[in-house]
């Protein structure tokens, strides 16, 4: 991003195509010459070196636009003023709620950069947002996670962070980061005291505190980022073991091609799931056998590829049948790669079988209930089967749904910095070091929280946040 914040964007912030209503941004300096230029008003210097475009603060108004050059009509529209710094970029800010479609929108943006404004890039305006110190790059993040979110527990969650709960507890973190710096410093001032001035049980407590709370929030993280993508759950097993049936059930309407014939899955098929809130990337996989043909090779290829990056895996085999050497061998590879709490053994076709003999995992060995048995026809074991999905990925997060949550990877890595920074200095205090030799690590746990917060950052960081905004946010 090269341009500068002193200049005047302008985007339409709505969906483009066929609608009732279209929301066109603009913000910067000229907003209000731009306001008045559109409304045929004259405007008035409002002393900030900028115009008022006489409008009331924060109340939408019926204007009949023109075309600030050749003054053909564009439309009836709503415009609502906030002026700066008490708007959402910290700017002037001016938004017209226009009639939608394809036209109107179009011509009223060409006429706002006509007028002095220029398309914004990609989250620029949240992006001026945080340069105005209206967020900070949690909350900057939080913005993009709620627009971005797949679930209703994903959705709370980035609101939380919008709302600075995940904020003020890095904060929290950093002012005791900073207190613990401040009893050390009075070592160093003072170091002829017998003992110190400050007890050594009193540092050693701190310490213990700042490492149990960064634990805590570290310890869902993996959750947390989980939450943001949905939980990626792959349906495998071999060809005709009710995969694509269990798959449709899952989400409760037709998805995938169900037939009696084994290969019919030549492909992944994805789907969003929701159980209570919470998201699962479901995918339907090809069947995997020794002897396909090469089309349906191509499928086990694909299928292989989705379960070297699964988070859940559902092994489907059929109830009443013994699995064979091959299948038993497929799920301790899955055990040993995934952890065997994240491998589902599904007994399909419950309801046609006479018996579920033949276990597919040895039952000697420690761990969840063996195999489940499920039916997409009558639904049964269906409930069963999501109560341990949610189990599986999410049940850390089910305990605490109101607490601060780690949703991103940079959010993990700066939070494990400042862990592993306390962690030094606590063991260069036990080994003898000098106070102000240990004290530099603090100084790296503060660092890496103000850079989480974005009290200090890279251009680098910003651009690569910000790119991934919609044009208008």
């Amino acid at each position: 991003m090269t341009a500068g914040a002193s200049d005047t964007i302008a985007a339409v912030a709505t969906a483009p195509g066929r609608a009732a209503i279209s929301v066109l941004r603009v913000s910067g300096p000229a907003a209000g010459r731009i306001a008045a230029a559109l409304s045929g008003a004259a405007g008035t210097e409002d002393g900030r070196n900028a115009v008022d475009p006489g409008l009331e603060p924060r109340r939408a108004e019926l204007r009949r636009l023109v075309h600030p050059v050749t003054g053909d009509g564009l439309d009836r529209a709503l415009l609502t003023w906030f002026p700066g710094p008490a708007s959402f970029t910290g700017e002037d800010v001016l938004e017209i709620s226009s009639h939608g479609g394809a036209m109107v929108p179009a011509l009223l943006l060409d006429a706002v950069c006509v007028a002095g404004a220029r398309p914004a890039e990609p989250g620029e305006f949240t992006r001026r947002a945080y340069l105005n110190g209206k967020l900070d790059l949690v909350q900057a993040e939080a913005t993009l996670d709620l627009i971005d979110a797949r679930s209703t527990r994903m959705g709370n969650a980035a609101l939380y962070a919008l709302e600075r709960g995940l904020s003020r507890r890095i904060e929290r973190l950093r002012a005791s980061v900073i207190e613990l710096e401040a009893l050390v410093a009075y070592d160093i001032d003072f170091p002829d005291e017998d003992d110190g001035p400050v007890a050594p049980e009193r540092v050693s407590a701190a310490i213990g505190a700042l490492e149990a709370d960064l634990s805590a929030l570290l310890r869902q993280a993996p959750e947390g980022e989980l939450l943001r993508e949905g939980a990626l759950t792959v349906i495998a097993g071999r060809p005709n073991a009710g995969k694509s049936s269990l798959f449709n059930a899952l989400l409760g309407h037709e998805r995938a091609i169900v037939t009696e014939e084994p290969g019919t899955t030549r492909d992944a098929i994805e789907a969003l799931l929701s159980v209570e809130g919470y998201p699962f990337r479901l995918v339907d996989t090809a069947g995997i056998r020794p002897d396909a043909a090469r089309i349906e090779q191509m499928g086990i290829e694909v299928a292989r590829s989705y379960l070297e990056r699964a988070d859940l895996a559902l092994v489907c085999v059929e109830a009443g049948r013994r699995p064979d050497a091959e299948e038993r061998a497929f799920v301790v590879a899955l055990d040993t790669r995934l952890g065997r709490e994240r491998v589902l053994v599904l007994r399909t076709k419950a309801d046609t079988a006479d018996d579920v003999s033949g276990f597919v995992r040895s039952a000697a060995k420690a761990g969840p209930p063996e195999e489940l048995s499920v039916a997409a026809i009558d639904g049964n074991g269906l409930g069963v089967l999501r109560e341990r999905l949610l189990g599986a990925a999410y049940a850390g997060l089910r305990e605490r749904e109101e607490a601060p949550l780690v949703t991103r990877r940079r959010h993990a890595r700066a939070l494990e910095e400042a862990r592993a920074a306390i962690v030094e200095f606590r063991e260069s205090r036990e080994q003898g070091y000098p106070p102000e030799i240990a004290a530099t690590h603090l100084r790296e746990a503060v660092r890496a929280l103000e850079e989480l917060l974005g009290m200090v950052t890279t251009e680098d960081v910003l651009d690569a946040l910000f790119a991934t905004f919609c044009v208008g946010k």
